[in-house]
């Protein structure tokens, strides 16, 4: 078995010289039709039910698509029962055209237009191969003979339709290979086909599709533009799109064909196609959006999206599919967490959006922010501190983030895995919380006055190893007071060096949490703690802190 490029040849690019596309803008969406319901039915393993196809109908109506091609009926008995339920059962919105799917074969066009009796508008959509493969060693013809095929494919679709004048009828025409066939001849067969059309007053679609992907998105572009500025009869019809993923380029060859003159994009919901998957819709319809164009598709709801495409092609979404996988808006990277929790604290609502490593808001997709930052090792304290605030309510100073964070990362470290939320709380309740200092029995504070030389009186108890304490200071305030009576109890140099409280929530059983960083004789220790009364948190807080320095002494004592 041998791996020789030497067996391939690259696409022949044209002489675009001139080319126009790379100097101009998407500035609004596309015409969309969505053909998950034919192109991406009929590469499934296992083809949707009537129930799956209704139900990915009814998604497809929700989200705004106005043209749905919804099968190939003359082909298939299921595709004709389904395209007569959705028009004997009153389905079809009256904004909503429903398209159809017909070789260049009379017998086949026939029983298309059979399906679509009573439709109140509808797009016959004929196709015939033009490539020279599929000319010379599939058919055996010449381009002539592919010409007269496609010609007399139109003539069929335009009589059958003037037998059937209570339906608004578009007609449309794809050169199959679009992008394998010599461009030149392209415009020839696509014009010959205009040529039977035009006349009859129906809307007409020319899609050009690239059946399967086979060179660079900028060369598909130039195939696009080289076939609209050639075209004789240009301003008589839309240019539609049809892209495959073969090179994985197909949302990127449908942008660049827009830029290139064409008007209307087909592809399906999250790229459920043959081989690697046709022009995923969801990808290039947010891609629009993230530019601030408006994609005329509400793609709000994107967990839904992504069940009902689930459940009706049992293909599981890759997590880090554009958009819409679980993964692409989580950042586990200490440094982008710490970048996003700083951007999100200064986005304002009247501003764009200007988040680091979200182009968009996960909000916009009803996506919540427990998802944007999950902790595993490789987290630092920007994750650490936002999963805390924004699961928890707490805003913790920059000294306790570093902390917290080294510890809550040893437990990561320790399970080898990604640590959740409440995990991660468990962690910071073990370390601050729980870490066994001693409960404040009770304490009085007496407000400064003259007597006290202004100062606040403290007295305080709680037991240390065992033992009872009671402490007893004055100083500016309750810290100040409980510093300068542990001082003289315990004869610890100590000092404040941080000090920061806030309320968890608001309301009457709105709780306090205080944070205190202390150096006590030239050793820092951390203090945390909860209270219904922000004064009591407080000394709390201190007291954790202080205890520390006792419980290393002892220690080292024994």
């Amino acid at each position: 078995m041998s791996f020789d490029h030497s067996k391939y040849r690259a696409t022949p690019r044209i002489d675009l010289s001139d080319r126009q596309w790379p100097n101009r803008a998407i500035e609004q969406a596309p015409d969309w039709c969505s053909v998950d319901l034919r192109d991406g039915n009929q590469a499934l393993v296992e083809p949707m039910t009537v129930q799956q196809k209704l139900r990915m109908w009814d998604l497809l109506v929700k989200l705004g698509f106005k043209e749905i091609e919804v099968g190939f009926p003359s082909a298939s008995q299921p595709d004709y029962d389904f395209v007569r339920a959705l028009i004997d059962g009153n389905r079809i919105p009256e904004d909503v055209t429903i398209q159809v799917l017909v070789q260049a074969r009379e017998e086949l066009i026939a029983r298309s237009f059979e399906a679509l009796k009573g439709a109140k508008q509808a797009i016959v959509h004929v196709y015939n191969s033009t490539s020279p493969v599929q000319r010379e060693r599939v058919f055996g013809l010449d381009k002539d003979g592919i010409t007269a095929i496609a010609v007399q494919g139109a003539k069929w679709v335009r009589d059958y339709a003037a037998q059937n004048p209570d339906t608004a009828w578009s007609f449309q025409y794809s050169p199959e290979s679009f992008s394998s066939t010599e461009v030149d001849y392209a415009v020839e067969v696509c014009d010959a086909v205009i040529e039977q059309w035009r006349d009859t007053g129906n809307p007409l679609i020319i899609n050009l599709p690239a059946t399967v992907e086979c060179a660079m998105p900028n060369v598909f572009a130039d195939q696009v533009e080289y076939f609209c500025r050639h075209s004789r009869y240009r301003d008589d019809y839309r240019v539609s799109i049809h892209t495959h993923n073969d090179r994985g380029c197909g949302v990127a060859a449908a942008e660049m064909a827009m830029l290139a003159g064409a008007d209307r994009i087909e592809g399906t919901l999250l790229g459920n196609g043959e081989r690697t998957g046709n022009m995923d819709i969801v990808t290039m319809a947010m891609n629009l959006y993230s530019q601030g164009v408006d994609p005329q598709l509400d793609l709000s709801e994107m967990d839904e999206i992504i069940s009902v495409v689930e459940h009706c092609t049992t293909i599981p979404l890759h997590p880090r599919h554009p958009y819409a996988g679980e993964l692409v808006f989580t950042a586990f990277s200490g440094s982008h967490q710490d970048a996003i929790k700083k951007c999100l604290s200064k986005q304002r609502d009247d501003e764009h959006w200007q988040v680091a490593y979200l182009p968009i808001d996960p909000a916009d997709l009803g996506r919540n922010y427990e998802a944007v930052i999950r902790i595993n090792s490789q987290s630092g304290k920007g994750g650490v501190a936002w999963v805390l605030e924004n699961d928890y309510g707490l805003n913790m100073p920059r000294w306790l983030q570093i902390d917290a964070s080294r510890k809550v990362q040893a437990r990561a470290e320790e399970t080898a895995g990604e640590l959740t939320p409440s995990q991660i709380w468990s962690v910071f309740e073990d370390a601050y919380l729980r870490a066994g200092g001693p409960d404040i029995q009770d304490f009085s504070l007496t407000q400064s006055n003259s007597e006290h030389d202004g100062q606040d009186q403290l007295s305080l108890h709680f037991a240390l190893h065992g033992q009872a304490v009671a402490l007893h200071g004055s100083g500016d305030g309750a810290i100040s007071a409980l510093l300068n009576g542990w001082r003289q109890h315990f004869g610890d140099n100590v000092e404040v060096l941080d000090y920061s409280e806030h309320a968890l929530n608001t309301g009457t059983a709105s709780q306090a949490v205080a944070y205190v960083l202390l150096s006590i004789n030239n050793q820092r220790h951390v203090g945390v703690a909860m209270h219904r009364d922000v004064v009591s948190a407080s000394l709390q807080a201190v007291i954790n802190a202080a205890a520390q320095s006792q419980a290393t002494a002892q220690r080292k004592a024994s």
